[in-house]
């Protein structure tokens, strides 16, 4: 078996041919059969290069922008990760931290400072060479007061940063963080050229990843073509990309069924085994961090009450929408962004139940014996969410909670009312550790706390756990704050949901599928290719 192992290993790096494979496979004993079966399994995931790979996504907006600071769609995302920007670390198909722009790494004893060492060589698609103070530039456009970035809660220790010498930049933290090189894979900290004044130059898009853009409408399509000077050929192996915003899911799964386009997100989950059956359909799933929401602002009335909140938490039939909604494609939620897959989720948690009489007695102890509320739901958030909404209405009538459902366009749902209006519905794809997902969305007065949520003890803990290098003491903290937002928290989870894309029998995947994001952790420009 060694020697078939090592044999597979040199045929999967082309150092050997396949008719030498076979010769000395049968010289070492192993049968015809094994060491066909094996050298076809090689032959399907290794990549081969040319053509045009197109794919449609549920997402993307005529008011997009591509600031990487604001970024926060499917669309927007999948262009940036593993297309046309580069990163100095990147998430691996099976969750680990994987190195990219930045070849090495290293921590001082108290995690306090980084040191970040460049690879030789690496190119922006203007044919600039990427510089450290690229790298200052590009994590600065986060930080400042009065940032409104998404990433700036992500860097907003950051005491200092500087180059040391040519290709290393050395970053100083108020506080120690064992997470950071993870945080610096966050989809909106993209290594970009620096303007002569220091600030970072997003508006020419203009990256340093596998593709360069070649036309962007917004909310319409975006065209690539490989940078012929990427710093590795193990990423980026097809010729040319389209990517497409198509929000009807049934126009969506139509391009795929005819042929129009070689890969989809967001299958219609009603109709995923039908699609599967399909004749050169391949259907994908993988469970993840991908939960959908529902923020309630927790500033504004009725929600500033939290016995408001834990009424309409009580109120949501989790089992019936992970049936219905997800079609058995999920599990249950339990009003925390943590999924059951990470390090520190807390699995002594006791499972939030549809129970109305627990809703009864949360209206009563804020003064109410019924209230009237409204549900701003698209399917610009979640395949179902109108769907999902209704259920919630049905569920919640007999805890004497009136929702009016709101259907809302897909778009403009986002910047209409996204962190606007009081109660909505929502997604998110997670992230790979639990500061970052903590830090992007609970903590207070960051940019992206869609429920505008505020809670001394949780950020105060937030700040702790990140510096604590202890992992049973860091462990305790992250049980503490996923139970706060179970019990006090602005948004109701209710399910997980697992991530289901459909693509062409022609397309080839890599034989471990990153669950970090959809698709492959968003990153499948650089690593599908077309058979």
């Amino acid at each position: 078996m060694d020697a078939l192992k090592g044999l597979s290993n040199k045929l999967k790096t082309n150092t050997i041919s396949r008719r030498s494979f076979m010769q000395q496979g049968l010289a070492a004993g192993v049968s015809v059969t094994a060491l066909s079966m094996v050298a076809d399994k090689v032959h399907a995931a290794t990549p081969k290069k040319g053509g045009h790979l197109k794919v449609a996504k549920g997402h993307g907006s005529s008011t997009d922008v591509l600031d990487p600071g604001v970024i926060e769609n499917g669309y927007t995302i999948g262009l940036s990760l593993g297309g046309y920007q580069g990163y100095l670390t990147q998430i691996a198909g099976d969750g680990s931290l994987e190195s990219e722009l930045a070849e090495s790494w290293e921590a001082s004893p108290d995690a306090k400072t980084w040191v970040f060492n460049l690879r030789d060589g690496l190119e922006f698609h203007n044919g600039r060479t990427v510089t450290p103070e690229d790298v200052i530039a590009s994590i600065n456009h986060h930080r400042g007061e009065g940032s409104t970035s998404a990433a700036a809660p992500l860097v907003s220790a950051v005491s200092d940063i500087k180059a040391d010498g040519k290709n290393t930049v050395v970053i100083e933290l108020e506080s120690g963080n064992a997470d950071f090189p993870f945080i610096m894979t966050d989809y909106h900290l993209p290594i970009m050229p620096a303007n002569e004044d220091g600030s970072m130059n997003w508006q020419d898009h203009i990256g340093c990843g596998a593709y360069k853009i070649d036309s962007h409408q917004p909310g319409i399509q975006t065209s690539l073509s490989r940078h012929a000077n990427h710093w590795t050929d193990a990423a980026g192996h097809v010729d040319t990309i389209q990517l497409l915003a198509i929000i009807d899911q049934n126009a969506r799964t139509t391009a795929l069924v005819s042929g129009d386009v070689h890969a989809v997100d967001r299958v219609d989950l009603k109709t995923a085994d039908l699609l599967a059956r399909k004749p050169g359909i391949n259907l994908v799933t993988a469970t993840g961090t991908l939960h959908y929401s529902f923020p309630m602002l927790s500033d504004t009335a009725p929600y500033d009450d939290n016995n408001i909140r834990m009424a309409v938490k009580h109120a949501i039939n989790r089992q019936e929408l992970v049936d219905k909604i997800l079609f058995g494609y999920g599990e249950l939620g339990n009003d925390h962004p943590i999924g059951s897959g990470q390090r520190y989720f807390n699995n002594e948690l006791a499972q939030r139940e549809y129970d109305p009489d627990k809703a009864k007695f949360y209206l009563k102890e804020s003064g109410l014996d019924t209230i009237a509320l409204t549900l701003h739901a698209s399917d610009a958030a979640f395949a179902g969410a109108i769907d999902a909404s209704v259920l919630i209405q049905n569920s919640a009538k007999g805890a004497g909670i009136d929702i009016t459902v709101s259907r809302e366009p897909n778009d403009g749902f986002w910047s209409d009312h996204w962190i606007k209006s009081p109660f909505i519905t929502s997604y998110w794809s997670g992230r790979p550790v639990e500061d970052q997902m903590f830090s992007t969305t609970y903590q207070t007065g960051v940019s992206w706390n869609e429920s505008k949520w505020s809670h001394e003890r949780f950020d105060n803990l937030l700040i702790e756990a990140r510096a604590e290098l202890d992992d049973a003491k860091r462990k305790e903290m992250y049980f503490e704050m996923q139970k706060i937002l179970h019990d006090e928290g602005g948004s109701a989870i209710p399910m997980f949901a697992s991530y289901v894309f459909g693509v062409n029998e022609n397309v080839g995947l890599p034989e471990k599928i990153a669950t970090n994001w959809d698709m492959d952790g968003e990153r499948w420009m650089e690593r599908w290719w077309l058979t």
